[in-house]
């Protein structure tokens, strides 16, 4: 009886040997964990709208070099929902960015050579434009140099837009409308007071604005004053307390005729008010 039930034990540890050596060689793959996902922070980038300079928001990876990632993600051009919108680039499709340094308050952008390929005058001016306003958004960068495969040039296209030495914003004034809001961005959510920021060349130096609900029924009315105007583009920064109607809200800034009130220069940015 002892031998039997001793062969019994040495057949259930031979089987249970069997079954652990199978799950351990089993072909079946255990599941991967997923990837971390990469930091990103967002930034404005500059497409055009009517031949002038008008930043929508990209989130780009968070790196030391931001200004690299930004120049990437203009290149891209704009969504399919931004060009029904009416945003459009000069910038050649095709064109990459090799590097973007930046020392002294200039920053160097490396573009391939299709940069300055095809397009008139106010083409070229546009894309040089789309550049400047995207690098200069950062932080201690107050002009841009341009670099072509590598080697620096002076003009760009035939056309020979001049951009050596570096340029900075008042360059591309005609490519920038009366009033720029450069904060916030369309599709941002916001909380109030609303952060409204930007730059205008208006009579008297005078922002009117407005808030409108998605119906169009106004919500405020309001105005701020730049830093300069008449014939010289200043600065503004105010803050907006919108009454609280969650939802998306359009912040509308424009200078009123002094001739008749009528809305000049008008631009807007349709935003999502948080509760």
């Amino acid at each position: 009886m002892r031998a039997m039930a001793t062969r019994a034990a040495t057949i259930v540890v031979a089987i249970l040997c069997v079954a652990v050596a199978a799950g351990c060689n089993s072909e079946e793959t255990p599941p991967a964990s997923s990837p971390p996902s990469a930091a990103t922070t967002s930034t404005a980038v500059y497409f055009l709208r009517d031949g002038k300079i008008a930043p929508v928001r990209r989130a780009i990876p968070q790196t030391p070099h931001p200004e690299l990632e930004a120049v990437r993600a203009l290149l891209e051009g704009p969504t399919a929902d931004e060009a029904a919108d009416g945003l459009d680039t000069a910038i050649p499709e095709g064109t990459e960015v090799t590097d973007v340094s930046v020392s002294g308050g200039v920053a160097t952008v490396d573009l391939s050579g299709a940069f300055d390929d095809g397009g008139g005058s106010e083409s070229m001016l546009g894309r040089v434009a789309q550049v400047v306003a995207t690098v200069t958004r950062f932080d201690g960068v107050k002009r841009v140099a341009f670099e072509l495969d590598g080697k620096k040039v002076a003009t760009i296209g035939g056309e020979g837009v001049v951009v050596d030495p570096p340029i900075g914003r008042r360059a591309i004034e005609g490519q920038t409308p009366q009033i720029l809001i450069e904060s916030p961005l369309p599709g941002e959510a916001v909380s109030n007071p609303v952060r409204l920021s930007g730059t205008a060349n208006v009579f008297e130096a005078t922002v009117s604005l407005e808030v409108r609900d998605g119906t169009g029924t106004k919500l405020l009315e309001a105005f701020t004053t730049a830093t300069s105007g008449t014939g010289t583009r200043g600065t503004f920064d105010t803050r907006l307390t919108i009454p609280s109607v969650p939802g998306t809200v359009t912040i509308i800034a424009y200078e009123a005729s002094a001739e008749n009130g009528e809305p000049l220069h008008k631009v807007d940015v349709q935003v999502t008010l948080r509760s």
